[in-house]
């Protein structure tokens, strides 16, 4: 911390602009050596001038903006030199930064420092990268609420009624004269509405893995079914080979796409069938482990005719688990759609080349993929397994503190109990954290933020 660091603040590539970034105590001393203009830095004013090499030549011009210490992202004195985007502009100015007394900054560190100096706490500083990091517009919304401090105020919340109840058994404790122990009864219902809004969060969990992950949806059909057609359909771009020869694929494709701003992961697989090609083979085993790994599946068969061996194998083997069964080719006919079993009662018939079908099939694999609404976590939620392990580890300490209770035990018996949940709760805003924790979380930070 009573180092300066440096890095690249914007991405590698060609560009308008690129931001070299220094922070720390002597962020100014050491830009002043690489920056060179004829008025001095102000305090958040943007200033023009010379950007000067190692050697001390002028490498490029641009502007430097200094923030000074503590009203800044990560709580130190900040320099940023804005120059042009070029790559070698942009190492060859860090690398004066650096050789002017700066140290390399390592994956999240200005984040982490951000973090320490108690500039945001540990949720929002995950939830960071979860915004860098968004593929839709749904996983940046449910980044942001995290970002703005919304699952620390919740936690926090929690956390306090938990002290709140500790700090009553407490004094009781001490004070068995002049403080009254909490009732049995209101202590247990007062758990049990903490444990109800930790459940939430665990709910929300799940919700926000598929908002930043993205649904997983494979395509799967016998061959000739019409998977690649329709996988182009989707995406609105022709990706996939189309053939009329059945086996033209080989292998899986794996695309993007979203529906009502999530992401879905889409893979196209090869026709499932029996097959002597040990390429093809090959190519339909890949086939089933996508199957056997995506949320949905998404079964193509065609509709134009009587359903063979293959396509009936198909429909049998998804029957157990989600789905959404598009009986394809209607434009050609629909026998097998008309003769259709029981299972397949809710199945579509339409064509790939249909925009109507398309649309329909995209309501579909929100149906089935969302299991009610479409998910909308502009709400503070968890967002890392880290965090979902400490909530959950809180709400096992509930349960015992709850089963404590319900035995008829001595109420103090709760208070162990009430500080490992509060301590758990601690994690997610890193109120309780150790630098083990830290170097996890910011190792997957980029090196500049």
């Amino acid at each position: 911390m009573n180092e300066t660091i440096a890095a690249i603040a914007t991405p590698p590539g060609r560009g308008a602009i690129a931001i070299v970034r220094c922070s720390g105590p002597d962020a100014r001393r050491i830009a002043a050596r690489v920056f060179r203009t004829r008025v001095p830095l102000v305090d958040r004013v943007a200033t023009y001038g010379e950007i000067l090499d190692v050697d001390g030549c002028v490498l490029d011009t641009g502007l430097a903006l200094a923030m000074d210490a503590p009203r800044t992202a990560t709580g130190e004195t900040v320099v940023e030199l804005h120059v042009h985007g070029s790559p070698v502009v942009a190492r060859e100015t860090l690398r004066a930064l650096l050789h002017a007394g700066a140290r390399a900054a390592g994956p999240g560190e200005f984040t982490r420092r951000a973090f320490l100096n108690g500039k945001l706490d540990l949720s929002a500083a995950e939830a960071v990268a979860d915004v860098i990091e968004a593929e839709s517009r749904a996983g940046a919304r449910a980044a942001h609420a995290n970002l703005s401090g919304g699952l620390r105020a919740q936690i926090v919340a929690i956390a306090a009624e938990l002290a709140t109840l500790l700090e009553e058994l407490a004094g009781a404790i001490d004070y068995p004269d002049e403080v009254p122990e909490p009732a049995r009864a209101e202590a247990a219902q007062r758990l049990a509405a903490l444990d109800a809004r930790l459940a939430e969060l665990t709910a929300d969990w799940e919700r926000g893995r598929l908002v930043r992950e993205g649904l997983s949806l494979a395509i799967v059909g016998p061959p000739n079914a019409g998977k690649s057609s329709l996988l182009n359909a989707l995406l609105g771009e022709e990706r996939a080979i189309v053939a009329p020869v059945a086996g033209t694929t080989r292998d899986v494709i794996e695309e993007r796409f979203a529906i009502d701003g999530v992401l879905v992961r889409v893979l196209d697989t090869a026709g499932l069938r029996e097959s002597d090609d040990a390429v093809e083979r090959s190519g339909i085993e890949r086939a089933r482990r996508a199957l056997a790994g995506a949320a949905v599946a998404l079964v193509v068969v065609d509709g134009s005719r009587p359903l063979d061996a293959d396509a009936r194998a198909v429909l049998e083997a998804t029957r157990e688990r989600p789905r959404v069964v598009l009986f394809n080719k209607s434009d050609l006919g629909g026998s097998a759609y008309a003769a259709r079993a029981d299972a397949e009662r809710d199945a579509l018939a339409g064509s790939a080349f249909d925009p109507a079908t398309v649309a329909a099939l995209r309501g579909e694999i929100a149906r089935v993929g969302w299991e009610s609404e479409t998910p909308d976590l502009a709400r503070p939620h968890l967002a890392s397994a880290r965090q979902a392990a400490a909530v959950a580890r809180a709400r096992e300490a509930l349960e015992r503190a709850g089963a404590t209770l319900a035995g008829g035990d001595a109420l103090d018996l709760i208070a162990p109990e009430l500080v490992v949940a509060i301590a758990a709760l601690g994690e997610v805003t890193g109120a309780v954290v150790t630098e083990a924790i830290l170097d996890g979380i910011f190792a997957r930070f980029c090196v500049g933020k």
